[in-house]
């Protein structure tokens, strides 16, 4: 019974989300807009297991003396700081918690992406390297997006004897965003399309009781 009543629940769940997409009509599409409040209901109760799991391990931590613990009262009392901000003065524009959120929260994500752009251009420098002519045909079309996204691209094709005129794109610019809208759309669109392959054939193997890796120890 502990595994038999979660697979029957995955497997109508499912089934009615799937005939509420090919059927959009009474009863399935009701019974599917009902079943997408409850998934709003639950993903909304799991922002506080969240919260909660957020301060169990940071007390831990505090409590252990584990390594870097001194950082976990600043993300306690950030927490608690934000949560009280916008449960008393609300999250409208110009409150306490837009202030902080807008002065604080996003300058300090800015800053984590702009400490990503090292590690990528690092990891560009790896990935970059002529060893055959797959990374050199990686190489020189990166090396033409880059000048054909940044001023100094076109700034270089203007010095050229016989260039366009500045009112017309240069041809750097030209060859880079064929580049970007061809080849890279394709290769995107193939991997959508896979990872859109992947999610049916995982979602069918949770309706049919095929992956039971959500049951946890349940045999």
């Amino acid at each position: 019974m502990r595994t038999i009543l979660p697979l029957a629940i995955t497997f109508v769940t499912g089934m009615i989300m799937v005939l509420n997409f090919f059927v959009p009509h009474r009863p399935f599409n009701s019974m599917g807009n009902s079943l997408s409040d409850w998934y709003m209901i639950v993903a909304s109760a799991a922002i506080f297991l969240g919260a909660m799991n957020l301060l169990q391990v940071h007390f831990a931590r505090i409590r252990h003396r584990a390594r870097n613990w001194q950082y976990s009262p600043v993300a306690i009392g950030g927490f608690l700081l934000m949560l009280t901000a916008g449960l008393v003065t609300g999250v409208e524009e110009g409150r306490a918690f837009d202030f902080m959120f807008q002065n604080m929260v996003v300058p300090m994500g800015a800053t984590m992406f702009s400490l990503l752009a090292f590690f990528v251009a690092s990891a560009a420098f790896r990935a970059f390297r002529s060893s055959n002519w797959r990374a050199t045909l990686l190489l020189v079309s990166a090396f033409v997006v880059m000048l054909g996204r940044v001023p100094i691209g076109d700034l270089l094709w203007r010095l050229v004897p016989g260039a366009a005129s500045g009112a017309h794109p240069s041809l750097v610019t030209e060859i880079a965003e064929w580049i970007m809208q061809v080849p890279n759309m394709a290769g995107q669109r193939a991997v959508m399309i896979g990872a859109a392959l992947g999610v049916v054939a995982t979602s069918l193997r949770m309706i049919f009781g095929v992956e039971r890796s959500y049951l946890g120890g349940a045999d």
